[in-house]
């Protein structure tokens, strides 16, 4: 690398937040090199391009090789050091970076699972979660720090982890023999008939309200037990107390269920969800093609409009388009729709392209308003365009006053997850594209694909 590319690299990495984020190096052609997490940004990034910066032996050959090629450097914010890991390690997965050594497999981070369908619920740690019947919480960036925190909560609410079945009207359990967990209190032993059905579910609702809460009032009551117990002597029970404490706060070390997806973990059958799709929008026979748009801004700018394309439910990867919103200043994700519709299906208007079978655009009732305004603009009829809303998992379907909703493992609403995830993430992802104006000049003079990495 010569002096005046890396003082230009210098000068860019002086002006990067000093906050939690991902970074990811690239070459002269603006291909992602290398994609890394840091607790801050401008330190972490600037490390690598210091004389005393010893890379041979702190990250070895490969790395060095990969410094000298860098030539940009772009940042993504994020809320803290868990998000910043999360993200990572997704990116990695999409991009596959030729200089990432680790992430790059199919290993996912593990969840809290809490099965929904059984008597007597049971409580898990595990990487691959059932397709229904559960409630999840995660995913957790440490398997070990989570198995200790459910053991000591365990202690707390004597849940069972066993896989056994176990129905409240089986009068046999009486004579069951518990196991080990029940004989030193860790268990109530509901497959011996021990504790009533409602009486359970009592401790799983308390555990679950513990799951979805931030926890800090059993933190203060546990650290105020545990200076108790160290003032009167009782080093041991201080010692157990000091190591629940610990647990409890990894329960920290999480993202959430909806927005830090691993696609991996969840197989949806396409057909089913495509013929449930069919009835759920009044279709006459299962609609073949989906597209999905986004919305995603950078830091209150540089607005970008995503949109992926599914056929016969599975990604077609080649039909993804990415859009820079020129004509919409500051934050207007309505103004931004109509902009990304229009521009995409001005050439089905004019009869050069075909509709998709089905529009998602991901949000609520303004953002298929926005985009029904769009097609009203042009003069045109659209095919089916509905809306998908994240919190509540809300469809809203065009000429329908009211949304509807569906079971959480219902084929067509995966289905739709899918579409409306994948948009999310293809926007939120290639961010850093933006920076490379040029990447986007095809696109932005003739409306076509550009090309992506790691698809």
């Amino acid at each position: 690398m010569d002096d005046q590319t890396l003082k230009s690299i210098k000068q860019q990495v002086a002006g990067f937040p000093k906050s939690p984020g991902v970074y990811l190096m690239k070459d002269a052609e603006g291909r992602v090199l290398y994609i890394g997490k840091a607790k801050d940004l401008r330190s972490r990034t600037s490390s690598y391009f210091q004389p005393s910066a010893d890379l041979l032996n702190t990250r070895g050959p490969d790395i060095c090789r990969m410094v000298d090629q860098v030539r940009d450097i772009d940042v993504l914010e994020c809320e803290s050091e868990v998000d910043a890991l999360l993200k990572e390690s997704r990116l990695i997965k999409d991009i596959q970076p030729p200089h990432n050594a680790m992430l790059k497999d199919d290993k996912t981070f593990p969840y809290i699972e809490i099965t929904t369908g059984d008597d007597f619920p049971g409580v898990f740690v595990t990487r691959k979660p059932r397709l229904k019947g559960s409630k999840l919480y995660g995913p957790f960036t440490s398997v070990t720090a989570i198995r200790d925190a459910v053991n000591a909560l365990q202690k707390a609410f004597k849940f069972r982890t066993c896989e056994l079945d176990i129905r409240a009207d089986d009068d046999s359990r009486r004579f069951f023999r518990p196991c080990l967990l029940h004989a030193i209190n860790q268990c109530t032993a509901p497959c011996a008939d021990l504790i009533s059905r409602d009486n359970y579910k009592k401790d799983i609702d308390r555990l679950k309200k513990l799951l979805a809460s931030k926890r800090q009032k059993l933190l203060r009551q546990l650290k105020s037990e545990m200076d108790q117990a160290s003032q009167q002597l009782h080093f041991e029970e201080a010692a157990i107390l000091r190591d629940r404490i610990k647990a409890i706060q990894s329960l920290a070390l999480t993202g959430d269920v909806r927005e830090d997806v691993q696609p991996e973990l969840f197989y949806i059958d396409p057909r089913a969800g495509m013929e449930k799709l069919a009835s759920l929008l009044g279709l006459e026979t299962p609609p073949r093609s989906i597209e999905g748009i986004d919305i995603a801004h950078l830091a209150g700018s540089d607005t970008v409009g995503s949109l992926v394309c599914f056929i016969d439910g599975k990604p077609f990867k080649s039909g993804y388009k990415r859009f820079k919103i020129k004509s919409v200043e500051g934050v207007d994700d309505y103004a931004s729709i109509r902009e990304v519709i229009t521009r995409r299906y001005r050439y089905a208007a004019e009869g050069e392209e075909l509709f998709p079978d089905v529009i998602l655009i991901d949000g609520g009732l303004g953002q298929l308003h926005a985009g029904m305004d769009a097609f009203n603009d042009m003069n045109m009829r659209p095919p089916m365009v509905i809306s998908l809303a994240k919190r509540e998992e809300e469809i809203y379907v065009q000429a329908r006053s009211a949304p509807v909703r569906l079971p959480r493992n219902n084929p067509a609403l995966r289905i739709l997850q899918s579409v409306r995830d994948e948009a999310h993430r293809f926007a939120q992802h290639y961010h850093h594209m933006l920076r490379k104006t040029t990447t986007f000049q095809d696109y932005e003079d003739q409306g076509r694909s550009i090309p992506k990495q790691g698809n």
